[in-house]
């Protein structure tokens, strides 16, 4: 189960502020996020090397995606398409509001069940997938977490702990670098089971993480930020990713 947080702040400089902890297995292998897709130039994204896909992903157009699975459904299943696909399809899009309509259409039989996360500067949605239809959902502005369950929900353990805790917290600063108080929960361990960053015995756990703020429309020359940690969070620093 990975961990998506979002901010949006409609009329801030910075009105999408986005944390996203990856949870998989440890001998799947990846890439950090980068421009690996020859067909897709204007994409950059963290790659899953098994399939191909990616996980989390930004284009050049200020569009922003990220995929999890829906309980039950860890891994790939015979028959069914890669889950990474959905990332770099939604990023085909100049902006969320498109993307979302676009996948919103799928026939969502084709991939185990999934939570995909599609945002921009202006807009935010979520689409749940389970059975043969796509449920397109608006991101509320203010703070939402996505973890395998449904946007915010409180039958979700990490969801119920965490995120009274982060509407609480002070928001990062991308422009002075200052995201203490995420990193701070984003590390954390325990309690098991309701912690952000995931360490189990049979070699299931989060494996990077990301911090990601995008400026507002009216502010060119701005431009967004990703801070990426290629390992858990509570042992590995965010820096900044290299074009």
């Amino acid at each position: 189960m990975c961990t998506l947080i979002v901010l949006r702040r409609p009329g801030h400089r910075w009105p999408l502020l986005l944390a996203a902890n990856r949870d998989e297995m440890a001998d799947r292998p990846w890439r950090a996020p980068g421009r690996h897709w020859p067909d897709r130039p204007a994409v950059t994204a963290g790659q899953d090397l098994e399939a191909g896909g990616a996980w989390l992903g930004l284009n050049d157009d200020g569009a922003v995606a990220g995929v999890l699975n829906r309980p039950g459904a860890l891994g790939p299943a015979a028959g069914k398409r890669s889950r990474g696909e959905l990332v770099l399809e939604a990023l085909d899009h100049a902006d969320a509001a498109d993307a979302a309509a676009a996948l919103a259409d799928l026939d969502a039989r084709s991939w185990r069940p999934f939570n995909l996360a599609v945002a921009d500067n202006r807009d935010a949605f979520w689409l749940r997938a389970a059975g043969g239809a796509v449920v397109r959902r608006a991101i509320p502005p203010g703070l939402s977490m996505l973890t395998a369950h449904d946007l915010n929900d409180p039958a979700c353990p990490r969801i119920r702990r965490n995120l009274p805790r982060l509407r609480a917290a002070p928001a990062p600063d991308p422009e002075s670098g200052d995201w203490d108080a995420w990193r701070a929960l984003l590390a954390e361990t325990a309690p098991a089971g309701e912690a952000l960053t995931i360490r189990r015995g049979d070699g299931f756990g989060t494996l990077s993480s990301s911090l990601l703020a995008l400026p507002a429309a009216d502010r060119p020359g701005a431009a967004p930020v990703w801070l990426f940690a290629a390992g858990p969070p509570d042992r590995t620093p965010h820096l900044p990713l290299t074009a």
